[in-house]
């Protein structure tokens, strides 16, 4: 069949809190679209995509069935490009090995797949489509459930050996630090994800008696919107805390830079949502701590797509390369 024929790919953002399915055509419209919570499905991967499948064929069904459908493209946390896998996620109760997720889904629903970095993802949909869009050198921050990272280098994502690399949400920024999923101490996402800033917030409520409307909030619920809307109050606690983020995100930045001279940061996910509030303290600690033969080069810029859609088309992209591969 041509592409008249099957007219459409999947592209799958899968995030550590939920999954997005898009179904886009060749023009990068998202024409049916659903969501499944990532986590539970007795954390066992095939019921992931047993579940998966079962609210995949709803939208499949609106645009005509498989039949109309040429590839599915998958943005992953820990997801090797090489090999179709999740390898080790930490934030993945169901993939904590490694886990064939091309393969599963391809099996399931009869069309090729392929896999990537969820971070990768996201910054092949922001060069192809957003505000990344003719840059040849710049880093993708994606801020959710964890920190996850797409470096673009001369026009071209950063795999590495093997499939593996870029994952700067694992970088060390405070040594014998917090614990992190991965196993290890002190990583930047345990620090600057929804997760490490809510960690931060109850880390403050529990040690200090300091007054923030944060207490009117059951501790185990303050989450990255509870801190946004205070913060948007003028609550210093809250203040505080993007303060103590952002300088942190920013500093990292400032050492990321050496390695490849980006044109520009986009920041992407959840906690990016908190505009000023962490871009300033963002760009402030980069500011001072940079090496002076960078200093004014990169610009820090938020994601011009909404919500899943970097991802979603990021992960469509891959849909398409590898249905015209096997055209």
């Amino acid at each position: 069949m041509n592409q008249t024929e099957k007219p459409y790919v999947i592209g799958l953002d899968l995030g550590g809190t939920n999954s997005v399915f898009g179904i886009v055509d060749a023009e990068a419209n998202v024409i049916a679209e659903v969501s499944v919570k990532t986590r539970g499905h007795n954390d066992n991967a095939q019921q992931y995509v047993d579940d998966c499948v079962v609210e995949l064929r709803k939208i499949i069904d609106q645009v005509g069935g498989i039949e109309k459908i040429r590839a599915m493209g998958i943005g992953a946390p820990n997801g090797n490009y090489y090999n179709g896998c999740i390898e080790f996620a930490p934030n993945l109760a169901w993939a904590h090995e490694i886990v064939p997720l091309a393969k599963m889904f391809s099996d399931a629903l009869g069309i090729p797949a392929a896999l990537t970095n969820d971070a990768n993802a996201a910054a092949i949909g922001e060069m192809t489509y957003g505000a990344a869009k003719g840059m040849k050198n710049f880093i993708m921050i994606t801020l959710g459930t964890g920190v996850g990272s797409g470096i673009v280098v001369n026009g071209q994502m950063v795999y590495g050996s093997d499939g593996m690399a870029g994952e700067l949400g694992h970088v060390i920024v405070e040594r014998d630090g917090r614990e992190c999923g991965c196993g290890r101490k002190g990583c930047l996402e345990t620090y600057c994800s929804a997760t490490g800033i809510a960690r931060t917030a109850r880390e403050i409520l529990q040690k200090t008696n300091r007054p923030t409307v944060l207490r009117d909030t059951p501790i185990d619920e303050v989450d990255g919107l509870a801190i946004t809307l205070a913060a948007r109050k003028g609550d210093p606690v809250a203040l505080e805390i993007f303060e103590y983020t952002g300088t942190i995100l920013g500093r990292a930045c400032a050492d990321f830079a050496t390695f490849n001279s980006p044109e520009a940061f986009i920041f992407f996910g959840g906690l990016s949502k908190a505009g000023d509030l962490i871009m300033d303290p963002i760009r402030r600690a980069y500011d001072e701590n940079v090496l002076k033969i960078y200093r004014g080069k990169a610009k820090m810029l938020l994601s011009q797509l909404d919500d899943a859609k970097a991802a979603v088309l990021g992960a469509s992209a891959l849909g398409w390369e590898l249905a015209m591969h096997n055209a």
